[in-house]
């Protein structure tokens, strides 16, 4: 199967919303709605680097959207369109037919579409998606708006992906825990409930300590984050214990949570609007002007993790 047979057979559907011009010409055509400015993120995964042999092609394939889906759920805007370059070994089809039910679902799940991208042969399996999205001008979420005294939230329960990843490597009968490394949940509403409520956002995606420590170097500030405020899942406490716990929701990665901080005068806005859509957040510390990132567990200093994804390390 050559290039364009395969762009047809596993990829081709018809465009979505916005969509001019789509999967079979030299460029996408995209109609940005009146009033909204661009968003464009892009990700890239390489086999054994970013995701394990232990995933099936259809999570590969999953995780590919879901991360960018994150990024663009980061800057408080609304997902429509992604491309996908692909280089792969070789066109295995149930390879492919894996994959392309994994990367449509969780583009489904939000009503992205697929646009154009490029397919190719190569030594390994690389996979760069670009996701595409709209806001409404002005009005975008970034980790520079951070000010002394914001009330630090995170969404969801962080530390499950790392420890279902070491499960899923282990070999170790985990399916709470390895399903939520399988299949990452883009808060995409989330951060649309977010815009003009948040100053700052980020999506942990390399820890929540060295996510939330880019934030606060943008911002210019520092924050205290109360460690016995983490919302730790029963399944990752019963699996490892509490404190090993703390140590993976704090350092582990691969969670794509989004952490945000609010002004005092906005928090109960956030938690109005949270609870009215059945969003779970926490609040876990607050900004300060000192510089620096800084951890209390029951009012006493503890250490900070300095582990997190950190690439070209």
């Amino acid at each position: 199967m050559h290039e364009f047979e395969l762009i047809e057979h596993y990829f081709h559907r018809a465009g979505g919303a916005g969509v001019a011009v789509g999967i079979g010409d030299d460029g996408a055509v995209l109609d940005l709605p009146a009033e909204r400015q661009l968003v464009a993120v892009a990700d890239t995964l390489v086999a054994g680097v970013h995701y394990p042999d232990e995933l099936t092609p259809a999570d590969i394939g999953f995780r590919a959207v879901a991360v960018n889906l994150s990024d663009i759920a980061a800057m408080g805007a609304t997902p429509a369109w992604f491309t996908l370059a692909l280089s792969i070994p070789a066109a295995d089809a149930t390879w492919l037919e894996g994959f392309a039910s994994g990367l449509f679902a969780a583009a489904d799940e939000h009503d992205v579409a697929l646009v154009g991208g490029d397919t190719t042969a190569g030594l390994q399996t690389v996979i760069t998606v670009q996701a595409l999205g709209h806001v409404a001008r002005g009005r975008c979420l970034q980790r520079s708006g951070c000010q002394p005294g914001d009330r630090i939230y995170l969404s969801g329960t962080p530390g499950d992906a790392a420890a279902g990843l070491a499960c899923l490597q282990n070999g170790e009968s985990q399916p709470y825990l390895v399903q939520r490394f399988r299949r990452p949940a883009a808060r995409v509403a989330l951060g649309a409930s977010l815009v003009g409520i948040a100053n700052a956002a980020i999506d942990v995606s390399d820890g929540l300590c060295a996510d939330l420590s880019h934030v606060l170097t943008a911002s210019g500030c520092g924050a205290t984050l109360e460690q016995e405020r983490l919302p730790l899942s029963a399944e990752l406490v019963a699996y490892c214990g509490e404190a090993e716990a703390a140590r993976s929701a704090l350092a582990g990665g691969d969670d794509y949570e989004l952490v945000f901080t609010v002004s005092e005068a906005n928090e109960q806005r956030l938690l109005q609007a949270t609870r009215d859509k059945g969003q779970f957040v926490t609040r876990i510390g607050v900004a300060e002007p000192e510089p620096g990132l800084r951890m209390t567990h029951n009012g006493q200093q503890q250490a900070v993790p300095s582990t997190g994804y950190r690439h070209f390390a």
